[in-house]
Order: structure tokens, then sequence, then C-alpha cells
């Protein structure tokens, strides 16, 4: 069995999807349909920068979702006929919706923009961040978590394999987190070079922003189940899948129990569209699972043989 994962933010980078749209033409009019719905150039952006506007929540966002889709475009394949399964990583969550059809491509751009934007201003630039510790579970992440929370805000925001998990909160509280987890048993805590503390209670403004998008949008039930970021289970009524990207917003991304789940329902072949950092956390979650990272043309085809 196989699922189609789909990257979150970080994937980004400028230069993207510059030589699949030389080389596709379905990938060059997925760019062009998401620049026409958000009325941005943003595919110029993708391809020359500058790299702090591309880094832009609300920028990077749908940038990284426009990618995925065109990979899949130039695929040239019926989702359900070729994954029994899709999933991503916080916004690729839109993504693999997108891709199985459940938003067509410029609402899923429009919410992205919107997402970015919401996410952004939901907490004062300065006042909010998040780190990764390295060399801790889940467990002693939120242990550390705890211990330098202090009154704040300091929970998981992403657990992401048995060796990452991310924590976002206050500013304060993270830094005392990054201070406490080496003491506490972690091998490091790094900052993140993020502009808004994702995945955390400080987010519910931009949770009750996506309630009212998504309030207003046709969600179509999936073609494949959708592995979801806040219950790492299949989900496939719409109205769940609406509920659950809304608490997606202020709520943990257990990307490590939605891929052992997948691989415990089955799958044993992961492919990711538009990225490399999932197939990372992949192998580090199922070391024996095949992983499979698609970006550039030349992936493609070689994915597209296999089918």
């Amino acid at each position: 069995m196989r699922a189609f994962l789909f990257p979150g933010q970080g994937s980004q980078a400028v230069g993207m999807g510059a030589a699949l749209a030389g080389a596709s033409r379905p990938a060059a009019d997925a760019f062009a349909e998401v620049d026409e719905a958000l009325g941005q150039n943003l595919f110029r952006l993708m391809r020359e920068g500058p790299e702090d506007e591309l880094k832009l929540t609300e920028n990077a966002q749908p940038a990284i979702m426009a990618h995925s889709l065109a990979v899949l475009r130039t695929l040239g394949v019926n989702l359900a006929e070729v994954a029994d399964f899709v999933a991503g990583h916080s916004l690729g969550e839109y993504s693999a919706l997108c891709a199985a059809g459940s938003f067509d491509l410029a609402t899923t751009a429009k919410l992205l923009k919107l997402r970015g934007r919401a996410m952004q201003q939901a907490v004062p630039v300065g006042q909010g961040a998040m780190a990764a510790l390295l060399g801790a579970d889940l467990a002693l992440a939120q242990k550390i978590a705890d211990a330098a929370a202090q009154g704040e805000v300091c929970t998981v925001a992403n657990d992401n394999d048995p060796t990452q998990v991310v924590i976002s909160g206050h500013k304060g509280a993270i830094d005392r987190a990054i201070e406490l987890a080496r003491e506490m048993g972690a091998k490091r805590a790094l900052p993140l070079p993020v502009s808004a503390p994702f995945h955390c209670p400080l987010m519910q403004p931009a949770a009750e922003a996506m309630a009212d998008a998504l309030s207003y949008v046709v969600l179509e039930a999936p073609a494949v189940p959708l592995y979801a970021n806040v219950t790492a289970q299949p989900a496939t009524d719409p109205d769940a899948i609406r509920t659950q990207l809304v608490e997606q917003v202020t709520g943990m991304v257990r990307w490590r129990e939605s891929v052992a789940n997948l691989f415990d329902a089955g799958v044993d072949e992961f492919v990711e569209l538009g990225g490399k950092v999932l197939g990372g956390m992949v192998k580090r979650i199922t070391p024996d699972a095949k992983v499979t990272s698609v970006v550039t043309i030349e992936d493609v085809e070689a994915l597209a043989r296999e089918f």
C-alpha cells in the first residue's frame, strides 16, 4: 500500500518549481492558476525571491502547496488509483486535501494565504517563539515544556519523529526550555527561525479566522482517506475534516503517530511530493518502509515508471 505525503513550512526555497515549470506544462499551468486565484505573482517570488519575502508565512504556505500540486499534476495520475491514503504536515494537510479532490486548487491557495496571514497576525512579532528539541521523544519534550512554562504558554507543537520534537509558545518560556533541555536529557535545543509560535494556544485568533473561512467553502469527501494531524487517524467525513483543520491551528501535529499508524495499516511505501524533509522523518519512524521524495522532473519520471 502507498501513501502520498505533502510537506509543511520550511520546504520553501528560492528557485522552487522553476525547472519543473520549464519542463512540464501541467506544472506551469498549476502555478499560473494559483497566481490568478491570489491576484499575486507568487510564482515569480518562488523563482526569483527575495528569500525574506518568500519565507513570510502568508507566501510560504501557498507556495509550498502550489509546488506539491504542480509535482502531482506533472505526474499525471488519478490519485485514487495510485495511493491508498494521503497525509500532510501542518499546511501540507491542505495540499493533501487538494490532491484528493476535497478542495480545488484556487480555494486551497486562498485558504492558505488567509491561514498564513492569520497565523502571522495572531501574536505580535517577538512575543512568541519555537524550538526544536533534538534527541528528545514526546514524553521528554512534554516534561521540558512543562518545566519551562512558569505561567506562560509552552507546549509541544510537532511530534515529528522519535528524535525530534518541536515546542512552541511565549518567547520567555521557549528561551527557558532551551536552557533546560540539555540538563533534562535532550541532546540539543535549537531556536527555529519562524515568525510566529505555530500549533499552540496562542494561535487561537488564527483558529477562529480559519473556522470562519472554512464555513464558507465547499469541502468534498477526499478520494482516499486523510490521516489527520490532530488525531493521527484516517478521516473521510467533510464535517469532521473541517473541524480538524480548525483544531490543527492550535493543536499538536502528531506526525510520528500518523506515519506509524499508516505503516500499521499496511502502508509500506511513502511518496513525498514537493519536498525532502518528510522523507527523512519517515525513515526514522518506520525504517523498513520505502520512501521516495519527488521534486524534479527526473524524480517524477522515475516514479511514473513504477505505476
